[in-house]
């Protein structure tokens, strides 16, 4: 994203997103998923304070969306894939009841291991005890089914909706930080008809692909329209698979693209059908304020058309003190953590207050990009 929204790291580490490890060998499917950090969305420049929705003018040119290498955020490693003992030592935050916590990220690791660390009671209790969304970054196509079932299975069997990230597009992040997915786009929806297999039949919230809408500037037009068309067919193929999932596309963020272009954009990939989409995403690690975004994707969402039950999520994790002044992107001071996800945002249209970005996992300054940093946040918690 322009300033994208976070940066994943190749190793298999991301900030904040699920990429599992493949162990390479076998290509079995029931291999043993392992958690690893959300993507690093470089964050877009500072949105203007004077309008919520900026013009096509004020979007950042393709150089300012250098990402931050999305890291994923830590796969799920649970002895068993429908183990839901963790689940009962959760107290979600009111609002958050319905949202999944998955059992295993970088925060729960750093708070088990620091019982006696002055930080670990505001870090645990505003952050390492919400929902967040789990992200699938490796392009790891014989274990994937496993490791969203994984996450699937923990989550219906303690009556939760979780959210999970695929991102493995072809040529994401134009070359930035957070490059890498497949090798091509026949083996991106093969990765997709497995990631597909995995989602279960129970509720689940899929954030298909950050970036891959709003930053597709790198591509020529006929790579840009077949990216759009995979994007689509994997809209479909995930409902098709679970009638349940609500599936939700790129729109970046307030301080990108004006909202006619990006709902010109949309419609290419999909999000306009009911076949494909529930509506579309924004602020995915960035800070915009949670009323611009609403502006914003709302603005979208009418010029994009489609079923009137289309809606948006925002990514709420990080927005609490909006976007800094002077643009900057990489773990910004005097930011802090935004409102509780929740699917109960009282506002029209706008579906779900989400935290896709995993709050203290590192844009790459305060600490390794994509890992959990302490420091940074008890800052954004505090």
């Amino acid at each position: 994203m322009v300033a994208a929204a976070s940066v994943v790291v190749a190793v298999g580490t991301a900030t904040g997103l699920l990429s599992a490890l493949d162990d390479g060998g076998g290509g079995s499917d029931e291999a043993r998923p392992e958690v690893t950090s959300s993507p690093l969305l470089a964050p877009l420049p500072a949105e203007s304070s004077a309008s919520p929705t900026p013009s096509a003018s004020k979007s950042p040119s393709p150089s300012a969306r250098t990402t931050q290498a999305r890291k994923p955020s830590r796969t799920p490693s649970p002895t068993s894939p429908t183990s839901t003992e963790p689940e009962a030592k959760q107290a979600p935050a009111p609002g958050s009841a319905r949202l999944y916590r998955y059992p295993d990220s970088q925060v729960l690791d750093w708070v088990s291991a620091h019982r006696d660390d002055p930080r670990r009671p505001v870090i645990e209790t505003e952050i390492a005890d919400r929902p967040a969304a789990v992200w699938f970054a490796d392009f790891t196509p014989s274990t994937i089914a496993a490791r969203v079932r994984a996450v699937t299975a923990g989550a219906a069997g303690a009556g939760r909706v979780p959210v999970v990230v695929p991102y493995a597009v072809p040529d994401r992040d134009c070359g930035g930080a957070s490059q890498g997915g497949a090798p091509d786009l026949a083996a991106y929806d093969g990765w997709i008809d497995a990631f597909a297999a995995g989602l279960g039949s129970d509720e689940v919230i899929v954030i298909l692909e950050p970036d891959s809408i709003a930053l597709a500037n790198c591509l020529s037009t006929g790579e840009r329209t077949a990216r759009f068309a995979s994007l689509a067919r994997a809209g479909r193929v995930l409902k098709a698979a679970n009638p349940n999932a609500r599936v939700y596309y790129d729109a970046g963020h307030s301080g990108w693209n004006a909202p006619a272009e990006q709902a010109a954009l949309l419609r290419q990939a999909g999000a306009a059908s009911a076949a494909s989409s529930d509506g579309v995403f924004s602020n995915v690690s960035n800070f915009h304020t949670t009323a611009d975004e609403i502006a914003y994707d709302r603005q979208i969402l009418d010029a994009l058309g489609g079923p009137a039950g289309l809606g948006a999520v925002i990514d709420t994790s990080r927005n609490g003190n909006g976007a800094p002044a002077d643009g900057e992107w990489c773990d910004p001071a005097g930011r802090k953590l935004g409102r509780a996800p929740t699917t109960n945002t009282g506002e029209a249209r706008i579906d779900a207050y989400l935290w896709i970005k995993l709050p203290g996992e590192s844009d790459g300054c305060k600490g390794t990009p994509g890992t959990f940093t302490a420091s940074y946040a008890y800052d954004l918690a505090h």
